[in-house]
């Protein structure tokens, strides 16, 4: 009976080792068709181009002819403050005329740096007339001193 025990064991672990190898080849096999089935699925896939119609292909083109034009033409966006006057009107033109829409960024810079400008101005004003007013105060201070400085004198005088 051992022997036959023996054989049965052996016979047992070759059935075993037989199937693990056919398991691990049906596995990979498995795998490669998973992978083969997902590329055939990308290939699947296909992106249409993009039909793009001729009105598009203008509206495109005079854009990136405008903004070629702004950086050719324009050498600094922000003029100097004592040339700005002169040259605001232009630099918030520049093809104006052919764009589709309109550039507001310069524009809105130069209107910050006048109403900033206007503001400045203002509290110069403010500052100039509250400096002034203070000036005749003082002036009338002193006046007002001058004269009680002469009372007091006078009076000083006459008990003499």
């Amino acid at each position: 009976e051992e022997d036959l025990l023996n054989d049965v064991c052996r016979e047992v672990v070759e059935k075993w080792s037989e199937s693990q190898i056919v398991d691990t080849k049906e596995k990979k096999e498995d795998e490669i068709q998973a992978i083969a089935s997902m590329m055939e699925k990308q290939a699947k896939i296909v992106v249409k181009p993009k039909e793009v119609s001729q009105e598009e292909k203008q509206r495109k083109a005079a854009l990136l002819a405008q903004y070629a034009n702004v950086t050719d033409e324009e050498e600094y966006p922000f003029p100097d403050p004592d040339e700005q006057d002169g040259l605001t009107a232009t630099a918030v033109n520049i093809g104006s005329e052919k764009s589709l829409f309109r550039n507001t960024n310069v524009e809105d810079v130069v209107n910050a740096r006048k109403l900033e400008r206007e503001l400045l101005r203002d509290e110069f004003q403010k500052k100039k007339e509250q400096d002034k007013l203070q000036r005749e105060k003082d002036k009338l201070a002193k006046q007002e001193r001058k004269e009680k400085e002469k009372k007091r004198t006078q009076k000083g005088e006459r008990k003499r």
